[in-house]
């Protein structure tokens, strides 16, 4: 893993004016994942669109961490039966 893709969990307190506590919950929830690299935790670049949607759906909405849980959980059902559908439909214009 190279340390440039990867931002420092302060940073993105600083940036997007959340407490620590917030992003240790998420990643506690297995919504977000954590890397420690020499005693300093590290998100991957890639996973900050979904922090930014957490954070959006916990501070605006006021909605709490097991409502997050159960929001992520259902988009990734969502996602699974797009992919099934456009699976199906591929397969069925074969046969067109």
């Amino acid at each position: 893993m190279n340390l440039e893709d990867l931002i420092p969990t302060n940073e993105i307190c600083a940036k997007y004016r959340v407490e620590s506590t917030f992003v240790r919950s998420l990643h506690e929830s297995g919504l977000i994942e954590i890397i420690t690299v020499e005693e300093t935790q590290y998100v991957h670049c890639d996973a900050i669109s979904e922090f930014e949607s957490l954070r959006r759906l916990h501070y605006d909405l006021d909605i709490n961490l097991e409502g997050l849980e159960a929001i992520q959980h259902l988009l990734g059902q969502v996602r699974k039966l797009q992919k099934e559908n456009l699976a199906l439909k591929n397969r069925l214009n074969i046969f067109e």
